[in-house]
């Protein structure tokens, strides 16, 4: 549901914010007057929080403990991916008022659950970004939070108010639960830079927003609706909303004709899925197609089909993951008028106002590029904003690295271009230096694809 603005901390909950939770035996390497001011630390709006003084604030220090969540990264990195660590600072998780109850991270039962980090070696910096997918706050700490927390940004993610795969029964209108996400991640980034200003004296001074995904999509609709908040972005193969289309409810329900067999190759290509992609269908018809029509079906146009109204309908995961025969007929342009407003509500314009460097994978089978990031680029362009844009095509990405690891003779990890793209933003707002024109990253023949990638190598042009 909407956030409710401006609640302060309860008594009781400023009580419960200064007792942290147990921190591991060695956390006092990280130095007992610092460890002592954790309990200034105030999330401003928090409905409750918890801080604890860590050794190192990186997934190598974390892993296996409460304050991250591996099950809710899995898949998202190739297995080979090298991480820092070694990142000692204070953790703060919490969360906002709200009235939904999907995420059940800590037993707390509650969404708008947010998380933290503030490294004791700052270097003047936040980085903000909303969990990919229908996943949690800590989806993104392998992929996104070490290397930032290693480089000395606080960091700061969101759960965008609901997750899981019945978030769409958040909210009273359809189109309620996406426009979440968006009022979240303002949410938290406004909130993170007063709890960044607490610890180091003042607040950040670059502010960056990014993600995976529909993290990506929070890129670009916060840089496009919030410039104000932030520096610059980089957009991880984000989702594209138009309420005209394309969107994913027009590309998907072909996809799952073609799991169920009423859609050839060649409609397949019409929508935008890419040749030479093929052998990667038969995973997402499994683990993609069907549950994600379903899902922002039943977001945008609940009524469609009342006998499959969501996931929520299966009881098993084979269920809950299979597609509803009524969608391989889903026609979004002919659907009412309704429904293309509730999809309104969350578009994007292209309209950015802060540097925005977007990667996408030739290989994306769930998010096709053609359908999704060669538009948006298109309409950045159309804009008036192309300045501001920088799109690189990386030869061999999909959709999840994870995926490398089954097929690592035909992909390539996009995690290290997104660092490359990420270091590549900053000396752009920072330095000034103008990252290179839009062009596609190819796949090399050798060395370790999994760790290394420069999106400022010369490559050829895609537009």
């Amino acid at each position: 549901m909407r956030p409710s603005r401006g609640v302060p901390l309860a008594a009781a909950t400023l009580v419960a914010a200064a007792l942290a939770w147990p921190t591991p035996a060695d956390a006092t390497a990280v130095g007992g007057e610092h460890c002592a001011r954790q309990a200034r630390l105030h999330v401003p709006g928090a409905a409750f929080q918890q801080t604890a003084c860590l050794p190192d604030l990186t997934t190598t220090g974390l892993a296996g403990t409460r304050y991250t969540d591996m099950a809710d990264q899995a898949g998202l990195t190739a297995k080979a991916t090298r991480t820092p660590s070694g990142v000692p600072g204070v953790q703060i998780d919490g969360y906002f008022p709200d009235s939904s109850h999907f995420n059940h991270t800590h037993g707390w039962q509650h969404d708008a659950q947010f998380v933290i980090r503030l490294p004791d070696h700052w270097n003047g910096g936040l980085v903000v970004t909303g969990a990919p997918g229908t996943r949690k706050q800590y989806a993104t700490d392998t992929a996104i939070s070490d290397q930032v927390l290693a480089e000395g940004y606080a960091y700061a993610a969101t759960d965008k108010g609901n997750s899981g795969s019945d978030f769409y029964r958040d909210g009273t209108r359809p189109g309620d639960a996406i426009a979440e996400w968006n009022a979240r991640t303002t949410q938290l980034t406004r909130t993170a830079k007063r709890a960044v200003a607490q610890r180091y004296g003042h607040s950040p001074r670059h502010t960056y927003m990014t993600g995976i995904s529909n993290g990506g999509y929070l890129t670009r609709w916060q840089l496009e609706n919030h410039p104000e908040l932030y520096d610059g972005g980089v957009d991880w193969e984000g989702a594209l909303w138009t309420a005209d289309g394309p969107n994913l409810l027009t590309s998907l329900p072909t996809a799952v004709g073609r799991t169920l067999g009423s859609a050839s190759d060649e409609d397949m290509y019409a929508v935008g899925f890419a040749r030479g992609s093929e052998f990667l269908w038969p995973y997402h018809e499994k683990a993609y197609w069907g549950v994600t029509q379903k899902i922002y079906r039943a977001e945008f146009d609940p009524s469609y089909d009342p006998a499959c109204p969501g996931p929520s309908a299966g009881s098993t995961t084979d269920q809950i993951l299979s597609p509803c025969a009524s969608d391989t007929t889903y026609h979004y342009a002919s659907r009412p008028a309704s429904v293309h407003r509730a999809v309104a509500r969350v578009s994007l314009t292209g309209r950015i106002g802060r540097p925005l460097i977007t990667l996408h994978g030739d290989l994306d089978s769930l998010l096709p590029k053609a359908a999704d990031s060669d538009v948006y680029a298109r309409m950045v362009d159309a804009s008036g904003r192309g300045p501001l844009h920088r799109y690189y095509t990386i030869q061999g990405g999909t959709h999840v690295d994870g995926l490398y690891d089954t097929y690592p003779d035909r992909l390539r990890p996009i995690l290290p271009c997104y660092r490359s793209a990420f270091d590549t933003l900053v000396s752009w707002v920072e330095k000034g230096t103008r990252p290179p024109a839009d062009h596609a990253v190819a796949r090399p023949a050798g060395g370790d694809v999994v760790n290394s990638c420069g999106v400022a190598d010369p490559a050829d042009p895609v537009r």
